[in-house]
C-alpha cells in the first residue's frame, strides 16, 4: 500500500459526546476549508497510522449488509459523483451536491457513533471524517474513506515573538500523530463488505470496544498476516503451557523449539503444517500432542487456519517479540538463548543446596 499520492480531498470534524453522561452531539454543516499545505499535512500524518496495519476487516451484519449503518453511509459516499475532487464536475451545482451528501452521510455516522457508544468509561472527542483519492493499493488506485476518533488531548506551548520579546501561550489539542482511534475503508470488495484497515489505542478494556464492536461492526479477515500470527500463537502456547505438563522438559528444551519456530518462519517463504511438525518437532509423540493441542486450540477459539499459507515476514517480526528465549533465575540473573542447546546443562549442586547452570563458550565479547 502506498499512500504517496494519496490526496486528502473532503474533511469535515463533528463532536461525539457521551449519551450516557448526557454529553452533547455536535455536527458541523459544512467541511473545513484547509489550504493546501495543511490539506497535505493532515494527509500524511492520519494516513500514515496505517502503515503498521497488516490486519484487514469487512463490515459484518448477522442478516444483510443492508441493514449495517455505516455499511450504508460509505456506500452513498462511495456512489456519489465528484466526491473526489479531481472528478468534479465544474458545474457549481455537482460541486455542491457532493458536499451536501458528504455533510449528510458524515453526520449520521456521528449520530451512529453517539447513540452505540454507550459505556459511561468512553470519553467524548471529535470525530474526522476525511475522503481520499489516488491511493496505491499493489496495481490499483482506490478512493478511502477514514473516520477518526480524537479522545485525548495534549498541551501545547505556543511561541508568538513580539518586540517585547517571546510571548509564550498554553494550548490544548490533539496531537495527530497520536490520535487515538482510525479506521480506513478502501473502495473495493464492497458486496463483501470492503477492506477496512483499522487502529485503536485504546482498544484493551470493555468500554473501547465500542470502536470495531459497535459503531464499525467488522469482522477481522482471514489473510497471510492472521494465519501467521494465529500458527506462532499456537506453537507458543503449546510449549509454554501444555508441553511442561505432559512431557519431562527442561526449560532449554523449550526455549530451543521456541527458537526452532521462529527459525522456520524467518527462513522459509510458504509455510506448510507437516513440514513444520517435522523440522521444528522432530519426535512423533510431541507431534501427536502438537496436532491435539492445535485442534483443541481451534475448537475453543473458533478459528481455523490454513495449513498451508504465504509467511507474512510483518507478522513474524511482531511475534518475534514475545518469544523470549530467556531463563529467569530469581532475581539475580537472566540467561538468553539464542542457539545450540547442547552449550548449555543444569544441575544441583548439594553442597550449596542450590540449582546452576554450567555455559560453554569459545570466546566472550
Amino acid at each position: 500500500m502506498n499512500f504517496t499520492e494519496a490526496s486528502l480531498d473532503r474533511f469535515i470534524v463533528h463532536y461525539t459526546g457521551n449519551k450516557q453522561n448526557s454529553e452533547a452531539l455536535l455536527l458541523s454543516k459544512q467541511e473545513q476549508a484547509l489550504d493546501p499545505e495543511s490539506r497535505q499535512k493532515f494527509s500524511e500524518t492520519l494516513l500514515n497510522r496505517f502503515q503498521q496495519c497488516y490486519e484487514r476487516y469487512s463490515f459484518h451484519h448477522s442478516s444483510s449488509l443492508d441493514y449495517h449503518e455505516v455499511y450504508n453511509f460509505v456506500t452513498a459516499l462511495f456512489k456519489e459523483p465528484g466526491m473526489a475532487k479531481e472528478r468534479e464536475d465544474p458545474s457549481g451545482d455537482a460541486i455542491q451536491g457532493a458536499s451536501a451528501m458528504f455533510q449528510e452521510q458524515s453526520s449520521r455516522m456521528a449520530s451512529h457513533l453517539y447513540e452505540v457508544a454507550v459505556h459511561p468509561k468512553i470519553k467524548p472527542g471529535e470525530l474526522y471524517v476525511t475522503y481520499f483519492s489516488n491511493i496505491q493499493v499493489e496495481e490499483r488506485i482506490l478512493d478511502a474513506i477514514g473516520l477518526f476518533k480524537a479522545e485525548t488531548k495534549s498541551l501545547f506551548v505556543d511561541i508568538d515573538p513580539s518586540s517585547e520579546g517571546l510571548h509564550l501561550e498554553l494550548k490544548e489539542g490533539v496531537e495527530l500523530s497520536k490520535i487515538d482511534k482510525g479506521c480506513l475503508i478502501l473502495n473495493q470488495e464492497a458486496d463483501k463488505g470492503y477492506e477496512l484497515m483499522i487502529f485503536d489505542s485504546n482498544g484493551k478494556g470493555e468500554e473501547a470496544q465500542y470502536w470495531k464492536d459497535k459503531f464499525l461492526g467488522v469482522l477481522i479477515q482471514q489473510n497471510e498476516f492472521l494465519h501467521t500470527q494465529g500458527f506462532l500463537t499456537i506453537t507458543k502456547n503449546f510449549v509454554t503451557q501444555q508441553l511442561p505438563g505432559e512431557f519431562e522438559v527442561s526449560k532449554t528444551e523449550q526455549i530451543d523449539i521456541l527458537n526452532r519456530s521462529m527459525d522456520y518462519f524467518k527462513t522459509h517463504g510458504n509455510f506448510n503444517k507437516d513440514e513444520f511438525e517435522t523440522e521444528v518437532l522432530h519426535h512423533e509423540d510431541l507431534i501427536k500432542s502438537f496436532r491435539k493441542y492445535d485442534e483443541q486450540y481451534r475448537e475453543n477459539n473458533d478459528w481455523d487456519p490454513a495449513h498451508e499459507f504465504e509467511i507474512s515476514p510483518q507478522a513474524v517480526k511482531k511475534q518475534a517479540r514475545v518469544f523470549k528465549s530467556v531463563i529467569k533465575l530469581d532475581k539475580n540473573f537472566h540467561i538468553y538463548v539464542h542457539g545450540d542447546k547442547q552449550l548449555i546443562e543444569k544441575g544441583y549442586d548439594e553442597g550449596v543446596g542450590k540449582h546452576y547452570y554450567k555455559i560453554y563458550f569459545d570466546q566472550e565479547t
